[in-house]
C-alpha cells in the first residue's frame, strides 16, 4: 500500500459568515498545494443529492497527502496554526464548529 493519508476537514460557519469563512479557506490552497507531500487540497462545499443523505458540516477541505509525514509537517505551518486559533479557537473567527479526520489507505 502506498500509504497515503486522507484528510477531511469539514467546518461549519458562524451565522452570516459563511462566504467569508469560504475566502479564508480558499486562501490556504496555493500556500498548501506548493508544500511538499501534497497531492490534493481543496475546499468544497456541500450539495443535495437522493443518494447521499448524511449529515455533515457545510464546508469541507479534502486533502490527500504522500505520508503522515508530510501531513504533519503540513499542520505544523505558522498559516495552518495561526488559521485555526485565529477562527477555530478565538471568539472573533468565522467557525462555529468543526471536525477534523484523517485516513490512511493501509487498512491492514
Amino acid at each position: 500500500m502506498s500509504k497515503k493519508i486522507y484528510c477531511i476537514a469539514s467546518f461549519e460557519a458562524k451565522q452570516g459568515k459563511e462566504k467569508q469563512l469560504i475566502e479564508v479557506l480558499q486562501a490556504l490552497e496555493p500556500k498548501t498545494t506548493r508544500e511538499d507531500g501534497c497531492i490534493q487540497y481543496i475546499v468544497t462545499k456541500h450539495i443535495s443529492h437522493p443518494n447521499a443523505m448524511g449529515k455533515s458540516f457545510p464546508i469541507v477541505f479534502n486533502e490527500i497527502w504522500e505520508s503522515k509525514e508530510a501531513f504533519e509537517e503540513h499542520c505544523n505551518k505558522s498559516y495552518i496554526t495561526e488559521f485555526f486559533q485565529t477562527h477555530c479557537v478565538e471568539e472573533s473567527g468565522f467557525v462555529k464548529d468543526f471536525n477534523v479526520t484523517v485516513y490512511s489507505d493501509e487498512v491492514n
